[in-house]
């Protein structure tokens, strides 16, 4: 608990008077729409905004993609029956 020499004794404490000079502002809860029109906005600006950088995200995702899928059957490949008898085996 905080001494005697504090003016708000406790948080939420109604013994005290009312402290001078506190500002409260508010605003109209129909005014606090955060998210209002947001889906709107980014099918439109997001779109216009993701299609001016497609270049610089589908290069870099399709050589990834293309190393994967490589990767990917050349490791079935070796793993199978096919490349044991070529004898090509790296274990």
């Amino acid at each position: 608990m905080p001494g005697p020499k504090v003016y708000n004794l406790w948080w939420g404490d109604r013994g005290v008077a009312k402290q001078k000079g506190i500002i409260q502002y508010s605003i109209s809860p129909v005014r606090q729409r955060a998210t209002h029109n947001m889906f709107r906005g980014y099918l439109f600006n997001g779109f216009t905004r993701l299609s001016a950088h497609v270049g610089y995200w589908i290069i870099p995702f399709a050589v990834g993609y293309g190393t994967y899928t490589w990767a990917k059957k050349y490791d079935t490949w070796q793993n199978s029956k096919a490349a044991h008898v070529a004898g090509h085996v790296a274990h």
